[in-house]
C-alpha cells in the first residue's frame, strides 16, 4: 500500500513538473519581482550606507579627539612634576640666596634637554629674570607676570596662561623657591604644547581648545585663538583645513548638520578635558560618503543585471529542456515502478527477520535472567556453607577431645547459618525488585561485627590484620539487616580475594557519621582495573571457576534500596576502597535518599 502511494504521488509531481514546463507564467512573474526588489534593495541599501558611513566618519572623529585629549593631559602631566623638582634643587637655593647666576642658565638648559620642557625660567624674588634656556629673556621683569604672582600667592605648583604680542598662549607651570620660610625666586616652566597643535594640523580636521570660560586657547587655525567658538565661526573665514574638507562635501547627505562654516555643514564632535574647565572640539567635514556608497549601488547592481540575464538565458533554454524532460518521463517512471517493488519486498523480507529476532531477543533474556539468578544463589550460599563446614569441622574435633559444651556453641552457629541461609534465598531476588522489604532501624556497628562473625572461619585461615574503626554511639540506619550484612559480606570477601597474595596483608573497616553514614572498606592489594564496568552484572576479575561477577552488582542494587549509593576508587598508595553511603535514620523524620550525582 505504501509502495502504491509513492508511485502515485511521484506520477503526480511529474504532472505538475510538466505542467510547469508548458506554462511559463512564473518566469514573467518572476522578472517582475527582480525589477521590484532591485529597486527596493538599492533605495534601502541608499539610505542605510548613507546614515551607516556618516556614523562610522563622527565615530572616527571621536576616537580621535579621545586621543587627541590623552596626548594633552599627557604633556600637561609631565611638566607639572618640573617645577617641584627644581624649586628644590640645593644649586638653584644657593644662586638665589647668594646672588651667583654664573651657572645658573646652563644648568636650566641641561635640565630642559633631559626633561624635554619648552622653557625653563628662574625669577628673583623681585621679579628679574637672573637664569633662563632662552638668554634673551635674563634680565626681563616678569614681577607682573600671572606666573610670578601665583606661584607667590600660593605655595604649591601652579598653572597659568599668559596671551603672548603675536596671539599665541603661553602655557606655564611655576613654584615659588622657598629656604627657611623665606622666598627667594620662583621656578617657571612653560609647556610645548604647540608642537601638538602642529600635529592636529597634519590632518583635514579643524581642532580647537577652549578653557573654562570659553576661550579658544589652542586651535589647528591661528585666527581662531583668543576668540570664543560662536565669534570663530561667524568672523573668520574656515580654515584651510575645512576648505579642503569642502571639496568632497555634499549637501544631499540626509544626516542633520552639527555646525556651518561659510554656508557648508560640518559635522562637530566635542570631549572635555579633564584639566581646569577645558575642552576640545572638532569639525570634521562629511568624506566622500557618496562616492562609497554609490560604489556598493554599482555593484549590487550589476548583481541584479547578471541575475536578470540568468532568468532571460533560463526561459530561452526550458524549450530544449521541455521536449528532452517528457522522452526521459516514460523511462523514469517504468524504472520507479520497478524499483518501488522491490523495495516493497525488500520491506516485508525485513520485517519476516525482525520478527524472529524479537522472538530470539526475548527468550535470551529470559534464559540471562535464568541464569543470573541461579549464579546469585551459588555465590550467595557459598559463604554460610564454607563456614558450616568448618564449623562442623571444629564440633568434630571437640566431640573427639571430651568438649561437648563448646562443640554445642559451634552447632548454635550452624543453626545461625541455616537460617542465614533461608533468608539469604528469600532475599536474593532483590536484584530484580526495586524498593525494599522488612525495613527497620539497623544499628550499622552491630552489622559490621555481625559481618566480621560471618567472615572469621576464612579469616582464620589466612594472616590478614583487620583494623575497624567505629563510633562508641549507636549509628542507625533504616536498612534490612540480612540484606544489609549481606552488602558487608561481598565487600569483605571481595578485599580478602584482592590480599591474598600480600605478604602484610591488611583490611581496614571504617565507620564515619555526618550528614549520611559512611561506611569504607580498604584494603592494600594490587586496586581494582576497570571501575566503568566494577558494578555490571557478570564482570569479574577472578578466574573462572573462582566468582561470577554478580556481588558487587546485588551489593549495588540492594543499597540504592536502601537510599543510598555504593562507590569504589583506587587509592593512589595501592589498594581498592569501596564506600557505602546511607541516610541516616533519626526517628520522627521522613526517609530521604541520596540525590543522585
Amino acid at each position: 500500500m505504501d509502495g502504491e502511494q509513492t508511485v502515485e504521488d511521484r506520477v503526480d509531481r511529474r504532472r505538475g513538473r510538466r505542467s510547469r514546463l508548458s506554462n511559463p507564467w512564473w518566469l514573467r512573474s518572476t522578472v517582475v519581482l527582480i525589477f521590484l526588489t532591485a529597486m527596493a534593495t538599492i533605495w534601502t541599501t541608499n539610505a542605510w550606507l548613507s546614515d551607516r558611513f556618516s556614523e562610522n566618519t563622527r565615530v572616527r572623529s571621536e576616537l580621535r579627539l579621545a586621543l587627541y585629549s590623552g596626548n594633552l593631559m599627557s604633556e600637561l602631566q609631565r611638566n607639572s612634576v618640573v617645577p617641584l623638582l627644581l624649586a628644590r634643587d640645593p644649586a638653584l637655593t644657593v644662586a638665589l640666596s647668594g646672588n651667583d647666576f654664573s651657572t645658573t642658565s646652563a644648568r636650566l638648559m641641561a635640565a630642559q634637554e633631559e626633561i624635554g620642557a619648552a622653557s625653563i625660567r628662574l625669577l628673583d624674588a623681585s621679579g628679574r629674570v637672573v637664569g633662563s634656556t632662552d638668554r634673551y629673556q635674563i634680565g626681563v621683569n616678569g614681577v607682573a607676570a600671572p606666573y610670578f604672582v601665583e606661584a607667590l600667592r600660593s605655595r604649591d605648583t601652579v598653572f597659568t596662561v599668559s596671551e603672548l604680542a603675536s596671539g599665541a598662549y603661553e602655557f606655564a607651570y611655576s613654584r615659588a623657591v622657598l629656604q627657611d620660610g623665606k622666598t627667594l625666586g620662583v621656578i617657571v616652566v612653560g609647556a610645548d604644547l604647540s608642537r601638538l597643535e602642529r600635529s592636529w594640523a597634519s590632518i583635514s580636521d579643524a581642532v580647537a581648545v577652549t578653557d573654562s570660560e570659553g576661550n579658544i586657547i589652542l586651535s589647528t587655525e591661528p585666527r581662531w585663538r583668543g576668540l570664543t567658538l560662536p565669534q570663530a565661526l561667524a568672523v573668520r573665514s574656515a580654515p584651510s583645513a575645512i576648505q579642503r574638507a569642502f571639496q568632497v562635501t555634499a549637501d544631499w547627505t540626509s544626516t542633520p548638520a552639527d555646525a556651518y562654516v561659510q554656508g557648508r555643514a560640518v559635522m562637530r564632535s566635542e570631549a572635555r578635558v579633564p584639566f581646569r574647565g577645558w575642552r576640545m572640539i572638532s569639525f570634521t567635514a562629511y568624506s566622500s560618503v557618496r562616492e562609497r556608497v554609490n560604489a556598493i549601488l554599482a555593484l549590487q547592481i550589476m548583481g541584479f543585471a547578471i541575475l536578470l540575464a540568468g532568468t532571460f538565458w533560463l526561459m530561452s533554454r526550458r524549450a530544449r529542456i521541455q521536449s528532452a524532460a517528457y522522452r526521459r518521463e516514460s523511462a523514469d517512471l517504468r524504472a520507479l515502478n520497478a524499483r518501488l517493488t522491490r523495495e516493497i519486498a525488500e520491506r516485508e523480507r525485513v520485517q519476516k527477520e525482525l520478527r524472529v529476532a524479537e522472538q530470539t531477543m526475548q527468550q535470551s533474556s529470559k534464559l540471562a535472567a535464568l541464569g543470573e539468578m541461579s549464579a546469585g544463589v551459588s555465590h550467595e550460599l557459598n559463604q554460610p556453607l564454607a563456614a558450616m563446614k568448618t564449623y562442623l569441622a571444629g564440633a568434630r574435633l571437640l566431640l573427639q577431645r571430651s568438649r561437648p559444651e563448646e562443640a554445642l556453641s559451634s552447632f548454635q552457629r550452624i543453626d545461625d547459618l541455616i537460617d542465614r541461609m533461608g533468608a539469604i534465598t528469600r532475599q536474593l531476588k532483590s536484584y530484580a525488585r526495586k524498593g525494599g522489604e522488612a525495613m527497620e532501624p539497623v544499628d550499622m556497628r552491630a552489622a559490621v561485627s555481625s559481618a566480621l562473625t560471618m567472615m572469621e572461619p576464612q579469616l582464620r585461615t589466612r594472616t590478614i590484620r583487620i583494623m575497624r574503626n567505629v563510633p562508641r554511639e549507636r549509628v542507625m540506619v533504616l536498612a534490612d539487616r540480612i540484606r544489609l550484612e549481606q552488602v558487608l559480606i561481598n565487600l569483605l570477601r571481595n578485599a580478602v580475594d584482592a590480599v591474598k597474595d600480600c605478604r602484610d596483608a591488611r583490611i581496614d573497616i571504617s565507620v564515619e557519621v555526618g550528614s549520611h553514614v559512611y561506611v569504607s572498606v580498604r584494603d592494600n592489594g594490587p586496586g581494582v582495573s576497570d571501575l566503568e564496568k566494577l558494578f555490571e552484572p557478570f564482570w569479574t576479575t577472578k578466574k573462572p571457576g573462582e566468582g561470577t561477577g554478580l556481588g558487587l552488582a546485588i551489593s549495588s542494587t540492594i543499597v540504592a534500596d536502601f537510599g543510598g549509593r555504593l562507590t569504589a576508587h583506587n587509592e593512589t598508595e595501592g589498594g581498592a576502597v569501596f564506600r557505602i553511603e546511607l541516610p541516616l535514620h533519626r526517628p520522627g523524620q521522613p526517609r530521604q535518599a541520596l540525590a543522585a550525582e
